[in-house]
């Protein structure tokens, strides 16, 4: 995981350079960032293949997500999936559930389960993994990935900060509050009660609650598409570099 304090720490934006200071050189070091002309940039040039390798990855899931089209029908059934017939309660402690047991079997067997997202689908009950329509496994599991999902929209993340510090702390930030936002509406679809910590449920067992949720969803998904259009876009620039610019160094 990414720690408070790599989140915390600030790096400048693609093309962005930074005044020639002691204090930025003992921040800003090499490889990531070079010295020249009195501006300190990062610099391209030092990422070895295996970082290059990585980085190529990460643009190649935020590509393929981008280009399916979105799915906003599951209604974030893979949280009831999860606990179906009692299967690992992992948040009882602190919430139990809002609904008995079996109405909670109940909706998950009354819906169409769709979940396209390899890492919530892994948590199913194991009785509830044949209820899913999409096929899923862990060598396809990015080819499987969707625009809609916010799963996959939380995970612009999980992209940003895995591409640091070539990408900037502005799109890691935007990533990290766009991933919180999804989370809450994430856990208030959940058959658990949250009432306790702030958070009302989205009741998708309701008509009116699937409505809610699809909304929100959809206007989350609009978001996380300008975002990850800025990533791929950012990472291109990193994995084929241009002449440095003459940007103004950040004082």
């Amino acid at each position: 995981m990414y720690s408070a304090a790599k989140l915390e720490a600030w790096h400048p934006n693609t093309g962005e350079a930074i005044a020639d200071s002691p204090e930025a050189r003992e921040r800003f070091t090499a490889p990531a960032y070079r010295t020249d002309d009195g501006a300190i940039r990062r610099d391209p040039s030092a990422l070895t293949e295996v970082q290059m390798e990585a980085l190529r990855e990460n643009l190649h899931v935020l590509e393929a997500t981008q280009e399916k089209p979105p799915n906003f029908g599951c209604f974030g059934v893979h949280e009831w999936a999860m606990v179906y017939r009692g299967h690992d309660i992992r948040h009882a402690e602190i919430a139990p559930l809002r609904l008995p047991q079996k109405e909670v079997d109940a909706f998950v067997e009354s819906r169409p389960v769709a979940c396209s997202h390899f890492d919530a689908f892994r948590f199913f009950a194991p009785e509830a993994k044949p209820l899913n329509r999409i096929d899923l496994e862990w060598k396809t599991r990015h080819e499987m990935e969707q625009p809609g999902c916010i799963h996959a929209n939380m995970d612009l993340y999980r992209w940003a900060y895995a591409s640091m510090p070539w990408i900037g702390s502005d799109l890691l930030w935007d990533s990290f509050e766009l991933a919180t936002e999804l989370r809450v509406l994430d856990m208030q679809a959940t058959p658990y009660d949250l009432s306790s910590l702030g958070f009302e449920p989205v009741r998708v067992e309701t008509p009116e609650g699937r409505s809610e949720y699809q909304s929100r969803q959809r206007a989350l998904a609009a978001r996380a598409e300008a975002l990850r259009s800025r990533l791929i876009a950012t990472l291109e620039s990193v994995l084929s570099p241009s002449v440095p610019s003459e940007t103004p160094a950040l004082q």
